[in-house]
């Protein structure tokens, strides 16, 4: 049983598992090389990435280039004007490989890019849509508010937004509106950067919503067997299923970091927020040695040197407290440390 989406008014027909890019940047060429060849292979021809994700565009290029137009490539600019638009898009093609992109998105922008904003950048990717150089214009994004914009705007053919078991009623109205609008909806975090273990339930929730394309950010060969094995035997909504979904809602639900990284690089003292801001549901949800070695510790004490900037804060698109959430999660974490068990 192949399940597939097709992406609102794109036309774009892919395998209910998207192959989401971010991950093999920190992996050798060699490596992503095997896994990206491996998911092709496989029947996963929907490939997401960003020209902000370091090499992962050049890895793709050089893995996938000779099957070019038996797939589609998704890939994203953060620029804020036009003409770092183009810089960005030629870059893409470069790295990728060939000379158009099937999905060009704006990569979490602040506002909602349109025609007359002053920045170009709408009236660019129309241009680059005319030349052939993009297929199919698309936005990411982390904001509720800026979200509904795009749909409202009518611009957009696809909306990438974090979607998972986690979500909430207004995340759910969001996929409701794209399907409405016949515009294609891609979940990203469907494993809520990590804090969701159990790959099978996180596909078999997903797998309820006909015009939700999922992007699992793959880093390792078994990660990507398992999302490969749902191609033929994807997961059922069981009440097993169900129950681990409703734990996770209890224990997860609310006010936690996701791990966005949309706070990074603002601390001025040099916290990694986006990790120490949700440490202690890492310690419950994976081994703790891996966070317990001397690295994560030097990170974590620099929670002590937080000066209450509220830079963090103000770049968060969840609107979290990330001040009260390091402090929070730092005296978890030397509790762990003196043996205490979460």
């Amino acid at each position: 049983m192949n399940k597939t989406v097709t992406l609102g008014k794109t036309g774009i027909t892919a395998n209910k598992n998207g192959f989401g890019a971010l991950p093999i940047q920190r992996i050798s060429t060699e490596d992503a090389g095997k896994l990206l060849r491996k998911a092709y292979d496989a029947g996963i021809t929907f490939f997401d990435t960003a020209r902000f994700y370091t090499d992962s565009e050049a890895k793709i290029g050089e893995a996938l280039s000779d099957v070019r137009n038996h797939i589609y490539i998704a890939t994203k600019t953060a620029a804020q004007n036009g003409a770092d638009f183009w810089k960005d898009l030629r870059t893409s093609l470069s790295l990728l490989k060939t000379d158009y992109i099937d999905l060009y998105q704006f990569h979490n922008p602040s506002f909602c890019p349109k025609p007359g904003d002053g920045t170009g950048l709408y009236e660019a990717m129309e241009q680059a849509k005319e030349e052939g150089k993009v297929r199919h214009i698309g936005i990411t994004n982390h904001r509720l508010s800026v979200a509904h914009e795009a749909i409202d705007s009518g611009l957009y053919e696809t909306l990438q937004f974090p979607f998972c078991y986690l979500a909430t009623e207004k995340d759910l109205e969001l996929v409701k509106r794209c399907q409405e609008e016949n515009m294609g909806f891609i979940a990203m975090k469907a494993l809520s950067g990590g804090l969701i273990t159990n790959s099978a339930a996180a596909y078999a929730y997903l797998d309820q919503f006909d015009n939700v394309l999922p992007i699992w950010g793959v880093q390792r060969e078994k990660e990507l067997d398992e999302f490969i094995s749902y191609i033929d035997n994807p997961p059922a909504m069981t009440p097993e299923i169900k129950k681990i979904i409703e734990d996770d809602r209890t224990q997860l639900a609310g006010n936690f970091c996701r791990g966005c990284g949309y706070c990074m690089p603002t601390c001025p003292v040099g916290i990694e927020i986006n990790n120490c801001a949700r440490m202690s549901l890492l310690l419950r949800r994976s081994p703790s040695e891996l966070q317990l070695t001397p690295e994560v510790q030097a990170k974590m004490k620099k929670i002590e040197d937080c000066i209450h900037c509220g830079q963090c804060s103000a770049h968060c698109p969840y609107g979290l407290d990330t001040p009260t959430l390091l402090e929070e999660n730092y005296k978890d974490y030397i509790e762990v440390l003196n043996g205490k068990t979460l």
